[in-house]
């Protein structure tokens, strides 16, 4: 292993190759990948799998809001899908289906040896009709959705795969050859050999995701032994529309709806038995997610969240949980569930747990929902020997406290699941930073090596024609067309004024969807066109690319939303979604009709950056701009640059928070492409993208002419960087401001590191959790202050070992590695008490506080 300092990067050389080898396809590596190569790299996306995506195909709805994540997550383009864009990218290159076998090299200048395993498919020869799969004797347990469904020995990995070409699983293939003799192109060649390649990149970002904890290693819970114990990856699967149940959870024992559903969590989680004492993070709110899809599938289901903390610590994520509870009806208990035992008559399953009141209690459930944690990518400690990097204690990849992105190898950088259990939203927050990361790193090489976008043909000129509108109607799978009446709707489009061609189509995204529109367009003649389908916030870039392709002019297009505004509301009327399409269809229609050409104007993009607060963020934002090569304006509305990192003296690990935020402002301050304002203030905005312009409020200079006044300061800039931060709330409750012996944990913080005498000779100290946050003014996790509250309680403990404290909490959330230093806080004496927020502590006025709660 190569051990370094996690604390700054190494010197760009003009030398370094400017390629990124992405390794890890899901979410995560699409995000890193489209962001490198629009940052001016050649990008290289890998992965072990026969197909990019991860785990993403198996999520229908994403938390907090129940729609398709995967369709609006693309970083470059919203309304792109990141699976289409990057195959059709002209700087990534899709390597799927492979593997590093070794590393050579040094930062800047790495030789990658990667094996192409074996298809046995000829992706230039698959057609993807499919015949192959028809004529195929063995069926085997598909991997998406944990075996819950089969598949066939040759197979594709689910029907929208990139690449979306066959291959053959020659472990269970009988080579009976009738796929060979039955395919048209005669792409089967079931001797194909694994192919041994090398890569030069200057850069490597990791975003191997995470894999689902192996529920049998629980035995307790009798997963692989009773029919009606799923694991939560199976019953995603069962919820999603595309399922063999529509959707609609079910008994796989006798494939009846449940009458009552319990779900267990911190299953292979928070659990030092089988070595997974960190917390995975996004169980609990998956299970929010799916018991609330189950309680709306199946509304005379029961359903029974049997938990210990409920971790709703993102964005929306508690207002999601209370929806739950208030409008989904889904009922949670605080309790450990120590068995399940089978009812064998009914196959039910008899749950033994202890309730809120310390009872032993048993109940039966017509099907158990066990919420898995996640560990470590498999492979992963092989790869990270070939690599040359360390792994921490659990298997994760090893990285700074304070600059997470980075590995202990210089110019390999990890992003998302990788690097700590973590959820959708956060995975392509930290992605994004990795791959800011490795555009810093080669900055001096960029534009070096990208190809430019394909060109389009001359636009016609339709100005002249009559109208002549296409109508597409997408059948979206079953999202739209297990609703509606798609072959209805299109029929009804046929016979409006100036509709030539009406068409359904299966898939309006894909590249064979995309296609046969270019193709009608061309044959057709047609000079508008409307496709109903999704939201136009998703592939509109794509169709519109089809159109210029086609040389139509990308205003010609009318979208029409069948699925959010016709199936997704009117799920359970399909005759109500088909009358309410064909009228969408018939207004776009009208307003096709009248489209006209526009030309969109292009402007120079002012190769400067705003950014708009000199904390952390802020800095971090400034300098990794200006690394790159841009110039930047750093706007701090007060004196001193720093924040609220100006306040934390240490972390749960070993890292100085001072030590790194002193480096981190001399480095802004001596940078040549960095200019500070302080006590500055935001004046004006005005402008568009590319091209902004603001105007700032700053102190006149000592001597200057007018000195003690503010003056004005234009700046233009092509971006802005909102960094502004936040502030701890002051407290109106518990005698804060009444008592001086009633402080907040900043201050607590502060007294600790200026070792102040009287609180270090205390005898007892409580701390009470979600003061003005999950309340009704602040009705959101504030995320730091569980955390905040144990790294305190431990230093307390450090100093004075005889100092009791106590936590009264409502769910103490400390999420991913943080639950050692929960872990830790206990072992040391420090005691934690639940309360509910009907029944908050009270503090007295004495002496001394005192506090009175109910456990």
């Amino acid at each position: 292993m190569v051990d370094r300092e996690f604390t700054t990067l190494p010197t760009y050389q003009s030398t370094n190759l400017p390629i990124v080898l992405v390794v890890g396809a899901g979410i995560g590596g699409m995000q890193a990948a489209l962001l490198t190569a629009e940052a001016g790299f050649k990008t290289y996306l890998l992965d072990n799998a026969p197909a990019i995506g991860g785990l993403m195909p198996l999520l229908d709805r994403t938390f907090p809001t129940d729609t398709c994540g995967l369709c609006t997550s693309c970083p470059t383009q919203p309304a792109y899908c990141p699976f289409i864009e990057c195959d059709r990218h002209p700087n990534i290159e899709l390597v799927p289906y492979a593997e590093i076998e070794g590393l050579e090299g040094e930062p800047g200048h790495y030789r990658v040896t990667i094996t192409r395993k074996a298809r046995y498919v000829d992706a230039e020869l698959c057609t993807g009709c499919g015949d192959c799969v028809a004529v195929c004797p063995v069926e085997v347990p598909r991997e998406l959705g944990g075996g819950l469904e089969t598949r066939r020995a040759i197979y594709r990995p689910y029907p929208q795969a990139f690449p979306d070409t066959y291959l053959i699983d020659r472990e269970h293939c009988t080579e009976c050859m009738e796929c060979v003799r039955i395919c048209p192109t005669q792409a089967v060649d079931l001797n194909m050999k694994p192919q041994r390649d090398h890569l030069e990149v200057g850069a490597i970002i990791l975003t191997l995701g995470a894999s689902a904890f192996d529920a049998r290693q629980k035995g307790e819970y009798g997963f692989g032994r009773y029919e009606n114990v799923l694991t939560s990856i199976q019953f995603e699967r069962m919820l999603s529309l595309t399922s063999p149940s529509g959707g609609m959870p079910v008994r796989p024992s006798d494939g009846r709806v449940p009458k009552r559903i319990a779900f267990i969590q911190c299953v292979g989680s928070r659990d030092i038995s089988v070595e997974r004492g960190y917390c995975s993070s996004i169980c609990c709110m998956y299970a929010i997610k799916q018991a609330s899809l189950a309680r709306e599938r199946a509304p005379e289901s029961e359903v029974t969240v049997f938990y210990t903390d409920i971790r709703a610590f993102g964005k929306d994520f508690d207002r999601y949980f209370e929806r739950s509870r208030a409008e989904r009806g889904v009922v949670y208990r605080p309790s450990m569930v120590s068995t399940v035992k089978l009812v064998p008559k009914t196959r039910n399953l008899l749950l033994a747990y202890t309730d809120e009141k310390g009872q032993r209690c048993e109940e039966e459930f017509d099907l158990v929902v066990l919420s898995v944690g996640f560990g470590p990518p498999e492979g992963a400690e092989e790869l990270a020997s070939r690599l040359g990097i360390a792994l921490n204690e659990y298997g994760f990849c090893q990285r700074g406290e304070l600059t997470p992105t980075e590995t202990s190898r210089a110019g390999i950088f990890v992003g998302g699941a990788f690097g700590e259990p973590k959820d959708i939203p956060e995975t392509m927050a930290e992605t994004a930073s990795a791959a800011a990361s490795a555009a810093r790193f080669l900055a001096a090489s960029r534009d070096t090596l990208v190809r430019p976008a394909g060109e389009f043909p001359p636009e016609r000129d339709v100005s002249w024609e009559d109208p002549r509108v296409g109508v597409f109607a997408c059948q979206c799978g079953a999202e739209i067309a297990g609703v509606v009446d798609v072959a209805d709707v299109a029929a009804y489009a046929g016979g409006l004024r100036d509709v030539v061609l009406a068409r359904e189509i299966p898939m309006a995204c894909t590249p064979d969807g995309l296609e046969e529109i270019r193709r009608a367009i061309a044959e057709e003649g047609l000079n508008r066109v409307v496709v109903a389908g999704c939201t136009h916030r998703l592939y509109e870039g794509l169709l519109h690319d089809c159109l210029r392709s086609a040389g139509l002019n990308p205003c010609l297009l009318e979208r029409v939303n069948l699925r959010g505004e016709c199936a997704w509301v009117h799920r359970h009327d399909p005759m109500a979604a088909t009358a309410k399409a064909r009228t969408l269809v018939g207004m776009a229609v009208a307003r096709a009709r009248l489209l006209e050409p526009v030309q969109r104007a292009v402007g120079a993009l002012v190769p400067s950056g705003l950014v708009i607060g000199g904390g952390l963020a802020g800095l971090t934002a400034s300098l990794s701009l200006a690394e790159q090569g841009f110039q930047v304006y750093l706007v701090e509305k007060e004196e001193q640059l720093g924040g609220n990192l100006r306040h934390i003296h240490y972390l749960m690990g070993d890292s100085d928070p001072q030590r790194y935020l002193a480096d981190l402002i001399a480095r802004v301050e001596s940078h040549e492409r960095i200019t500070v304002y302080r006590q500055a203030r935001v004046e004006d905005v005005s402008g568009l993208v590319g091209q902004y312009r603001t105007v700032l409020s700053v102190p006149a200079l000592s001597g200057a002419e007018g000195a003690g006044q503010d003056e004005l300061v234009t700046l233009h800039h092509g971006i802005i960087i909102v960094a502004t931060g936040a502030e701890e709330a002051r407290p109106e409750e518990y005698l804060y401001g009444e008592h001086p012996r009633v402080i907040t944990q900043r201050e607590l913080e502060e007294k600790l590191a200026n070792g102040d005498e009287a609180l270090l000779a205390a005898r007892r100290i409580a701390m009470i959790q979600c003061v003005g946050s999950r309340d009704e003014n602040r009705p959101y996790c504030s995320r730091v202050c569980c955390s905040q509250a144990i790294k305190n309680a431990l230093r307390i403990k450090e100093v004075n070992p005889r100092t009791e404290v106590f936590v009264f909490y409502r769910d103490i959330r400390t999420y991913g590695f943080m639950e050692d230093g929960y872990r830790r806080a206990r072992e040391a004496g420090v005691v934690f008490v639940r309360y509910d927020p009907e029944d908050k502590p009270f503090v007295s006025a004495q002496d001394k506080p005192f506090v009175s709660a109910q456990d």
